[in-house]
């Protein structure tokens, strides 16, 4: 039997949300669920409305994509939890080859490279992630000069939040950051599949084109607290 994936889609206001939940939907992973979150949102809502006897859709007040991810992974029933943001989407085969691959290497926590793509769906830059050759300890380095990961491209068990904790939604838009670096530091081998499984979107609505100045000092924060403890776990790899 095939485990089980949660897909955690968080909504607020996004004209994209109908195509990043028909991606989910079109897996040819079928043991999955699709969560929606609502974020307290205003408009785009009518656009989830085709999809309700498919998906789980879980509404709550706003208080940012940290808080709808975290109540998204406390709903799933899935054992595996992938997130995909309103603006992205999946390729079909994006689970099937996560999921084979895990199982493979007895991963707790993956991620793959991705397309970044415009708001008509055109690719701008291919293979936008860094490509890493060693794929259980290669992240290491890369996160002691930046965030070497994209949050849609990860796959990881449930049962790490146990052990970790959940997003921290003080880092309101580099809560993904802060979460892999915790993750690293506790212990936690995040794996690389060298393969484009997921489309991430630029457009100018997106929060990391909207709030950068806030995205920096929040990295400087996370940065100043993470990277001497992730300098200490390398000398013991």
């Amino acid at each position: 039997m095939e485990p089980k994936v949660s897909i955690i889609i968080p909504f607020y206001n996004c004209s994209y949300i109908d195509h990043a939940i028909q991606s989910a939907l079109d897996q040819t992973y079928k043991n999955i669920e699709v969560i929606v979150v609502d974020d307290g949102s205003t408009t785009f809502n009518e656009k989830i409305q085709p999809f309700l006897e498919k998906i789980r859709y879980l509404k709550k007040e706003n208080g940012g994509t940290a808080t709808a991810l975290n109540h998204g992974i406390q709903a799933a029933t899935g054992e595996y939890v992938a997130w995909l943001s309103s603006d992205d989407f999946f390729l079909p085969e994006k689970l099937s080859k996560q999921i084979s691959f895990m199982l493979d290497h007895d991963a707790n926590v993956s991620f793959t490279n991705f397309d970044s793509i415009d708001k008509n769906d055109e690719v701008i830059l291919s293979w936008t992630g860094e490509r890493f050759s060693d794929i259980e300890n290669g992240v290491y380095h890369a996160f002691l000069l930046r965030n070497a990961v994209n949050g849609c491209t990860v796959v990881l068990k449930k049962d790490v939040f146990d052990e970790v904790g959940y997003f921290n939604p003080y880092h309101r838009y580099t809560h993904d950051y802060e979460m892999w670096l915790r993750l690293l530091v506790n212990g936690f081998k995040m794996y690389y599949l060298d393969e484009v499984l997921t489309k991430f979107r630029i457009h100018e609505e997106s929060g990391t084109s909207r709030f950068q100045p806030e995205m920096l000092e929040d990295i400087l924060t996370i940065e100043t607290h993470y990277r001497p403890l992730l300098k200490k776990n390398l000398e013991n790899l």
